[in-house]
Parts: C-alpha cells; structure tokens; sequence
C-alpha cells in the first residue's frame, strides 16, 4: 500500500505546475468479487468498505485523463449461497489499486448541471486471501498452496500483483464549475482466477500433506466441518478455472479543482474570440 501512496504523491507532483486543468478527487463507497465463492444474489451482503484519492486533468470539457488510488475489502463464503454449500469454503482480501484512465463525459458540465459519464484504462492491484480456520487462526491462503501450486501439475503459485481492466461510468453533478460530485460504478476484469484461492480441482490429499502438512488439507476441504464428508478424490472440481474473477468499485464521488476559476471560454483552447462590430461615425476626410 506504501508503494502505491508514494505513486500517487509523485502525480501530485506533477500537477503542481498548472492547478487549473485538474481536479482532485475522493471516493467513499464499497467494495465487492465476483468469482468461484460469490454470486449475484450475494453481491449485497458482501460488500465492504471503499475509497479512494485521485488526480483528473482535464483535457478539454468532457475529457479527462486521470490517475486514481483505490482501497477496499471483498469477502466470499459458501455458507451464504445454496450452490457450494458443502464445500464450506471461505476468503477475505484487501484490494489496493493503482489505475490510469481516460474518461469522456456525454454532456459539458459548464453548460449543463448533469451529465452521464464513462472510463476505461488500466490498472495495477494488490490482493493476499486470507480466512480463519476452525480453532479460529488467522491463514494466509498462498503460503497453503491450496491446489497444488509450485509441485502439481504445471499448477505454478499465483502472484499477488496483478493487471486489470478499469470500466465504469456514473452520473456527476456540477455544483458549480470548480466542484463536482456524483455516482460511480466500476467494473475490474481481472487475469486471475485466484483472488479468493479457488481455481481448478482438488490435490490428493495425501500429495498435499506430502508437501505442506495436514493443515494444508484441512484448509483445502472444509465440508468434513459441517457435514463430515470425506476429502474429495484427486481431479474433483474445486472451482471454474475458464471464469476469472473480478471486483467492484461503488459509491460516490467527490472532484474539486486545484484552483479554482471561472468558466471556461473557447478561448482557453487557443480559439481566437471574435472581434465585435464596430458602428462608430466614419472618420471625416478633407
């Protein structure tokens, strides 16, 4: 998170030379997943906490380039939903993200109170599963191997930095030329399908134990703590390795220019203004 606050300083930096053309923004609202342990009828109850800070310059009227740092938390559980419910598993992450975008808005807000809007770029994020295990203690899913990863297979261990693709879009509101606030929700495609530490099909048990120990087993299957069923065989599906996972961004947000001004003219843009007529007396002539 440290790595992602010094970025986002260093683009402040940068904008210090011309305050007019950007906005600084902040975001409040929540997070969510989507993937092998959510659902849609679960996207509600899993919603955590979110914001965020960013820069906008403001490339014209209804386009900006902007630089945004995100914050937040998903969750999923199996005991919520109908369709996984014996396989008992459970995830929680923080989402720290790093995002360029470029944002276009149907309307321009100097000569309109409100106007839809929609971005799309590019985006760095920083996850790490974790969850409780029975008695209660606090697991780092990675350092489990859950599936195999690093000895099964061509199963290699996920990375916890990961791209993504920002898309969203909103309705902002100009309070006046210099402030803004308005409704955002953002969609993160992702290229992992590890962000809640469920992907493919379950290691014997007896290969997992080899390599990491009973505990490993015991977070890998957790029905047996519910109903005591068995561990699954070798090659059991576990989760969707074809679906990737993906998160959410959903609130408000909040833009105020750096320094404020008046209200744009073409002018701003290097357009010449147009001479007025002129109606005085013509000069005499002797």
């Amino acid at each position: 998170m440290k790595k992602y606050i010094t970025l986002w300083l260093l683009v402040a930096l940068c904008v210090k030379a011309y305050p007019q053309k950007f906005f600084t923004t902040f975001f409040v609202g929540a997070s969510n997943y989507n993937g092998d342990l959510g659902g849609s009828n679960l996207f509600l109850r899993n919603a955590r906490p979110a914001w965020g800070l960013g820069f906008m310059n403001e490339i014209n009227d209804r386009m900006f380039i902007r630089a945004d740092f995100t914050y937040g938390k998903i969750r999923g559980d199996d005991k919520l939903g109908d369709k996984n419910k014996s396989r008992n598993l459970s995830f929680e992450s923080n989402i720290a993200e790093f995002s360029l975008a470029f944002e276009y808005s149907l309307f321009n807000l100097y000569d309109y109170k409100v106007s839809p809007y929609f971005y799309a770029g590019a985006a760095v994020f920083q996850f790490k599963p974790t969850t409780h295990d029975k008695s209660g203690n606090y697991i780092i899913l990675p350092d489990y191997n859950t599936e195999g990863q690093g000895f099964y297979k061509d199963r290699k261990p996920y990375k916890l930095r990961q791209f993504a693709i920002p898309l969203g879009g909103g309705l902002m509101w100009a309070i006046t030329d210099n402030k803004r606030i308005g409704v955002v929700f953002g969609f993160r495609k992702t290229f992992t399908d590890y962000i809640d530490d469920v992907s493919t099909t379950y290691v014997s048990a007896a290969t997992l134990s080899q390599h990491y120990g009973n505990g490993a087993v015991a977070i890998a299957w957790r029905g047996d703590e519910i109903n005591g069923a068995a561990y699954p065989a070798e090659g059991s599906v576990r989760g969707n390795p074809k679906s990737k996972d993906a998160y959410f961004f959903s609130g408000l947000s909040l833009r105020v220019r750096l320094q404020t001004k008046g209200k744009r003219r073409m002018s701003d843009y290097g357009v010449p203004r147009k001479q007025k007529a002129r109606y005085d007396c013509p000069a005499a002539v002797w």
